[in-house]
Formats: C-alpha cells, sequence, structure tokens
C-alpha cells in the first residue's frame, strides 16, 4: 500500500517478523499520527504468519526484505519520505504527544530516544527499565527498544545501521556520537519485557550484559547473534 499523503513530516519504520498475534493492535495504535501526516512503513523480514496481510490496510507502505533488523529498518529508510525517521519495534508504544516531543528534540540535537518502561510480569521489569534509561543517558548510547529518532540526512550521513545480526543499535549510536550527543527524552516509550517473563529475569540480564561484554571486547556480532539464539 502506498501512501495518499503527499509530504509527510515524520515516517516511522517498524520492522517485523512473524508479529502477527499484537501487530493489528499495535498499527491501531498509530492511526491517529497517520490522519496527522505521519507515514507509517512496515519492513516483513519473511513472516510466515499473517503479518503483511494484517499491515497492508494499516500502514502507507509495506516492504519485504532479508531477515535482519539492520537490513529491514535501511530498506524502510530508503523508502521513507520524511525528513525526520522513527525507528520503533514492532511490540512498542508511544507515548501520546511523541511527534511534538521528537519535533522540539530534533530542533535542537541531530538524533534521539525516549525513556522506556518495560511491560511484563517480572517484578525486575521496573529496575531493569530504570537501568536502561541511567545507562543510555551515561553513555549517549541508545537502543532500538528506546525508539530511535534522527534526521533522516543524519541518518543517511553516517551511513545507517551497520548491516550486522545483533548489536546494530549500539553500533549506530556509536556513529551518531562523533555527530552529536542524544536527546534523551524523559517521556516514556511502552515495550514489551517478553523475553524477561519467557526466558526469566535474571538469566536474560546476565545474557544481555554478557554479550555486551563481549561485544565491547571486540568479538564479532555474527558469533554474538548465534550465542543469542543458541541460549533461547
Amino acid at each position: 500500500m502506498t501512501s495518499a499523503n503527499p509530504s509527510p513530516h515524520l515516517s516511522i519504520v517498524i520492522p517485523v517478523l512473524n508479529e502477527a498475534p499484537t501487530l493489528r493492535a499495535q498499527l491501531a495504535l498509530l492511526q491517529p499520527l497517520r490522519r496527522q501526516g505521519v507515514e507509517v512503513i512496515v519492513v516483513d523480514g519473511g513472516s510466515r504468519d499473517d503479518s503483511v496481510h494484517i499491515a497492508q490496510p494499516l500502514t502507507d507502505r509495506v516492504l519485504t526484505s532479508p531477515p535482519g533488523r539492520a537490513l529491514q529498518m535501511n530498506l524502510g529508510a530508503q523508502h521513507a519520505r520524511a525528513p525526520t525517521l522513527l525507528f520503533l519495534h514492532a511490540d512498542t508504544q508511544l507515548p501520546g504527544d511523541a511527534v511534538n516531543q521528537i519535533t522540539n528534540a530534533l530542533n535542537a540535537r541531530a538524533w534521539g530516544r525516549f525513556d522506556i518502561q518495560l511491560s511484563g510480569r517480572s517484578g525486575w521489569l521496573p529496575i531493569v527499565s530504570w537501568w536502561m534509561n541511567k545507562r543510555s543517558r551515561l553513555t549517549g548510547i541508545a537502543t532500538g527498544d528506546q525508539g530511535i529518532f534522527i534526521r533522516a540526512d543524519c541518518f543517511k550521513t553516517v551511513g545507517g545501521f551497520p548491516e550486522q545480526p545483533l548489536m546494530e543499535d549500539i553500533e549506530l549510536s556509536k556513529r551518531l556520537k562523533r555527530v552529536a550527543r542524544p536527546a534523551c527524552l524523559s517521556v516514556k516509550v511502552v515495550s514489551s519485557g517478553r523475553r524477561w517473563d519467557q526466558h526469566g529475569a535474571l538469566a536474560t540480564i546476565c545474557l544481555m550484559w554478557r554479550l555486551r561484554y563481549r561485544y565491547w571486547r571486540g568479538v564479532s556480532a555474527t558469533q554474538l547473534a548465534k550465542e543469542y539464539r543458541d541460549a533461547r
């Protein structure tokens, strides 16, 4: 489906892979933004469920790509028509005033991200959320769960997401930090804590910290992605 909106002021790019159970409800939340001139692009990475069928009437464009968030988000950015990009995970919900928050932030900065609130059953999730936000402010590194937004020209200048199977958000943040520190918004996106609920909060925390440490030590993203899949 192609947008009838000739000049969107924000393009939201959503990478998707087998998200049918929750995708309709997530995209429904974005329909008021579409009516306000926001472009919504879903990039499917080869779903075997009804994700594409669900997305078509609820988006401005549905693209298909080889699997991999970096590949999918880069493709979406190539087709986006707005001067501002927001990369949003399929299980993340925006705050009500997200567009104004992004617009105001990018008047002063080239890129930024929201604070995050993880939703789920585990009592550890508020602590994990707090630490993710704190760490991001200290390091200037954003995660994809936090909803990374960026001026389209800046995204192009740094070469987009590195096409690697894991830690693409960290590597993009490193590239962007050479341009400017991020705008760290205190308003929160709400993201699913399903991986903590499914695999255990402490086990997931330890896994993610181990992977980040090994990436910092120079282990390749390809090797880490294999370890991540094996651990799950």
